[in-house]
């Protein structure tokens, strides 16, 4: 029966006391179309109908499992928390029948990526779509227009639906950042008015430091689903390769005088991995999008925006994966109603239009279902196919934690990986059986093995709307070949561990290998059980083994715990995290002894991370998850906005992220000075330089380049601009592995990751330039020649004493979207050894 009346009435009971916006559930839906009364519609759940106020997420979740209670149409399921605990749930909705042999229909599926073509059941087998809202909490019209969505779904009767479920599996996830949307819902629903004020001036508009966008430390999750660093995405990675979506939508908000844009991108910014028949068929769905927001009236447009070059987005991810990845970019009210070029933007237009390409995308996937099943097809046969015989080999002995970190990215991938059977020597590196990992490049998941490795240095395009490279190899800082022949091991269907071995019990000395990714934990743990540390500034052997610069020695005469008790400890901690610790029952050690001046004392860091408005939010968010969930050690966030220099008084460093602006006062910035005279340590990072070096708290000699341009018209003067950006480049420098700055690495040269265009030129001193990039510095990613010239031999870190304390700046950022595990040791060298730079 129709359910106008009933939407109707409950409207205008909510509406006794809001003038807010006049619309019924029926404003979003089709019109002619019967709705079975027993599915609840949305305003009997939330108190509101979708677009008046915005949903939270808890009342989502109601909402979604009332539909799931009431309707055989859809299963619900919980895979798992975000860190803020809010449940990560995905309804499973199809046809009755579908539902009941949902394991067959995926066994079904699994001829789509083998090695043969056209071995399917093209007009039978059913078309997989995953639906995803709000990976930008502060993007909301998404997981709003989920709520309709799952409704119509659930309720609507007669034989299109049935047709549409009988041939589609959808995989409806209405929220891809639960924290996020539950952030923004309680900014704007707390500063909304009853009757609404569209002035973009009003505070509704404007969301406190650090707004909905990102998760709750601050990452954006849509740049996440090639590295899987966070719950949100470890959980739809599950789903996506449990299911192998054939499309993937990714609904998002953009600029509120904007329209409505839905891909293909730019073609020219298109990752050359990308199949071309997935962008003929990504422009075939968006006919479809374009046929349905012409029938409501709605602006748009194709092609001009946005591109599909780096993988870890959710609308290109699937595109290396043989499936569809589309984007959807609405004009955002960012609240009720705001004031554009284009009139007044009401949120409940925003979410007509995400629900209206909702349903043109499930009748695209089931009028081209079997075009775009055999993309994956063909896709997948190409790969098992086409793809030579080589192998990739990765390892880092004297780390092992990064080479296991990689193992579980490729792991969550679904990337087939080995042990090495014999030891390798590759161009002078050494691989050893017990040590490496083996990737044979042909396998199913070749092309993305593809992308996460192989490095590319030349492109169609200069602009880029995110990275131009991430070569997970450099991220993560392993050891790493190519090779056509080698002898593979076993199978490996796990994450592999490397255990360190376990070792005696001492009664004179230990040391902790500072090289492995978790000493400073280690070091933190029995910090805080009172125990003094020591660091080795000089290398010293023992027993025919070295123990290179920045070893940590714990003496075990005269600490606040007995021998038995330090060895009980330390033996636990080097299990449990990793690290490698040795016994040593002399002091005569060669090289320096173990009580060298050369050994310095190793003092607890009591750390402070500035963050508010003008701090870049990723970058402090990436920097507290490293110490917080990775390290486990403790961080205090001061906030600008109530900054006290007398704070400091308990810390030992304070971090400064990437900043914007005066980001203090001149009586706070006069009171900071006195701090680090005292012999407080900054650490800042990228645009902070400026603002350091301007307020003379380091004196830096910075490279610029005038901008000049030569037969480039008015209409393409933003690509000159954007050609001129480091979008995000890996680069290569050589490294004085005796400066502190360096201790725990192992080999002369690092590869980072640059995204400024900040370039310092080298000290007079060649001793304090022990990081400094060199004279063919790109290993992978676009950088343009004037900015190539002028970072050939600069140095991305300096440092510089400032009375009693130290002053220490990055150009750029060491700790990458949390899985440039590679150089997060410089961040952690600059907290403990500080007061020795």
């Amino acid at each position: 029966m129709l359910r106008k009346v009933l939407c109707l009435f409950v409207f205008s009971c909510l509406t006794t006391t809001s003038s807010a916006q006049n619309h019924s559930l029926d404003y979003f839906l089709p019109d002619n179309v019967s709705y079975n009364s027993d599915i609840p519609i949305p305003s009997e759940a939330l108190g509101f109908v979708p677009g008046d106020w915005h949903i939270s997420h808890d009342k989502l979740i109601q909402y979604m499992y009332k539909l799931a209670e009431t309707s055989n149409r859809i299963q619900i399921e919980n895979r798992g928390f975000t860190y803020e605990k809010r449940p990560l749930i995905l309804l499973t909705i199809s046809s009755q029948e579908n539902l009941s042999r949902l394991d067959e229909i995926k066994a079904k599926r699994q001829v789509l990526i083998d090695d043969k073509l056209n071995n399917a059941d093209f007009n039978n087998l059913p078309i997989v779509v995953n639906q995803g809202f709000s990976v930008h909490g502060n993007e909301p019209s998404g997981a709003n227009a989920a709520v309709v969505l799952a409704y119509y779904l659930a309720a609507t009767e007669g034989k299109a639906i049935e047709t549409l479920l009988n041939q589609t599996v959808i995989l409806l996830d209405p929220s891809f950042n639960p924290d996020g949307i539950q952030r923004f819902a309680h900014w704007t629903n707390s500063n909304r008015s009853l009757n609404v004020n569209p002035d973009p001036r009003d505070r509704e508009f404007d969301e406190t430091w650090p707004g909905g966008r990102t998760n709750h430390y601050w990452f954006d999750l849509n740049r996440d689903w090639l590295p899987v660093q966070l719950p949100e995405s470890q959980a739809r990675i599950r789903t996506f390769y449990e299911w192998r979506p054939n499309i993937l939508t990714d609904h998002h908000e953009m600029g509120s005088n904007s329209t409505f844009f839905f891909q293909p991108g730019i073609p020219q910014r298109t990752n050359p991995l990308t199949p071309q028949l997935n962008q003929d068929l990504t422009e075939k769905i968006g006919n479809f999008h374009a046929k349905a927001l012409d029938s409501i009236g709605s602006l748009y447009y194709s092609k001009e925006s946005f591109d599909d070059f780096y993988y870890g987005k959710g609308s290109t991810f699937p595109d290396v994966n043989g499936s569809i990845g589309i984007l959807f970019e609405q004009a955002s009210s960012r609240g009720s109603a705001q004031e554009t070029v284009n009139g007044i933007l009401e949120f409940k237009f925003t979410i007509k239009n995400q629900f209206t390409t909702a349903l043109s995308t499930l009748k695209a996937a089931q009028n081209l279902k079997k075009d775009i099943l055999k993309l994956q097809d063909k896709f997948y046969h190409e790969a098992l196919n086409k793809t030579s015989k080589n192998y990739y080999v990765f390892a880092k002995e004297s780390n092992p934690y990064l080479a296991g970190e990689l193992h579980k990215v490729l792991h969550q991938h679904q990337i087939q990986t080995y042990d090495l059977a014999e030891n390798l020597n590759i161009d002078g590196q050494e691989f050893k059986t017990n040590q490496s990992i083996v990737i044979p490049a042909k396998q199913a998941q070749a092309k993305l093995i593809k992308a996460m490795f192989e490095s590319r240095t030349s492109f169609k395009d200069s602009i880029f709307y995110d990275v131009s490279a991430w070569d997970f190899n450099y991220a993560f800082g392993v050891d790493f070949a190519k090779t056509k022949s080698l002898k593979l091991g076993a199978k490996l269907n796990s994450v592999k561990t490397i255990k360190p071995q376990t070792f005696s019990k001492s009664n004179y000395a230990y040391t902790i290998r500072w090289s492995d990714f978790n000493a400073p934990q280690l070091a933190y743990k029995l910090q805080d059980k009172g125990l003094r540390i020591k660091v080795a500034r000089r290398p010293f052997q023992l027993n025919g083994k070295t123990f290179d610069y920045g070893t940590l020695v714990l003496p075990v005469a005269n600490q606040k715990i007995d021998a038995d008790g330090i060895y009980k400890l330390i033996s636990k901690l080097s299990q449990n995290l990793g690290v490698e610790v040795s016994a040593l029952s002399t002091g005569l050690t060669s090289g320096i002894n173990l009580g060298s001046p050369n050994m310095r004392p190793l003092k607890q860091p009591k750390i402070a991370l500035m963050v508010g408005e003008g701090i870049r939010s990723y970058d402090a968010g990436e920097i507290w998850h490293l110490l917080d969930t990775r390290l486990e050690i403790p961080v205090t966030k001061l906030d600008t906005k109530n900054f006290r220099a007398r704070d400091l008084e308990h810390y030992t460093h304070l971090i400064i992220p990437s900043s914007y602006g005066a980001i203090l006062s001149e009586s706070q910035t006069k009171q900071l000075k006195s701090w680090v005279r005292q012999g407080g340590t900054i650490i800042g990072y990228r645009n902070t330089i400026n603002w350091l070096n301007k307020e003379k708290l380091i004196n830096l000699n910075l490279k610029s380049d005038s901008l000049q341009s030569k037969n480039i018209n008015f209409e393409n003067r933003s690509n000159l601009y954007g050609s001129r950006q480091i979008g995000g480049a890996i680069f290569e420098a050589k490294i004085d592995r005796t400066h502190p700055i360096n201790f725990g690495y192992d080999t002369d040269k690092i590869a980072l990751f640059r995204n400024t265009e900040l370039f310092i030129k080298p000290h007079r001193l060649s001793f304090n330039n022990p990081i400094q990039y060199t004279k063919t510095p790109l290993l992978s990613g676009y950088i343009n020649n004037n900015n190539l010239k002028l970072l050939k031999e600069s140095v991305p870190f300096q440092t510089s004493g400032f009375g009693r304390g130290q002053v220490i700046v990055f150009t750029d950022n060491t700790n990458f979207r949390g899985f440039w595990l590679g150089s997060m040791k410089l961040l952690m060298n600059s907290i403990y050894f500080s007061n020795m730079m």
